[in-house]
C-alpha cells in the first residue's frame, strides 16, 4: 500500500502516553503477520477510520486499532505480537 493519507507513529506519542503512562514511540515491537520488528514510531498511522489504525510498515497489517467514545478508549491489538517496552 504505497499513499500519502498516513502518518508516522510518532504523531502517536501522545495517546499512547496517555494509555500507557510511557513514552512509547522509541519502543519496538513485532508484527505477527510478516515478523518484522520495529519502534511503535515507525508505524504507519491511518486517521481516515473511525479511530486511528495503526499498520505494520513493512507488510501493511493492522497491529492496534484505537477508538475512542465521550467515556472510554477501546484498544484491539490485532497483530501486535509483543512490545519491548523500555524502562526509564
Amino acid at each position: 500500500m504505497s499513499d500519502d493519507r498516513h502518518l508516522d507513529g510518532n504523531s502517536l506519542g501522545g495517546l499512547l502516553y496517555d494509555l500507557f503512562g510511557h513514552d512509547m514511540t522509541a519502543d519496538v515491537g513485532r508484527c505477527a503477520n510478516c515478523g518484522a520488528t520495529n519502534p511503535l514510531g515507525a508505524t504507519r498511522v491511518y486517521l481516515d477510520a473511525p479511530g486511528y489504525v495503526i499498520r505494520c510498515p513493512a507488510c501493511q497489517g493492522v497491529l492496534m486499532v484505537v477508538v475512542e467514545t465521550p467515556r472510554t478508549r477501546r484498544v484491539s491489538f490485532e497483530l501486535l505480537r509483543w512490545v519491548d517496552i523500555g524502562i526509564e
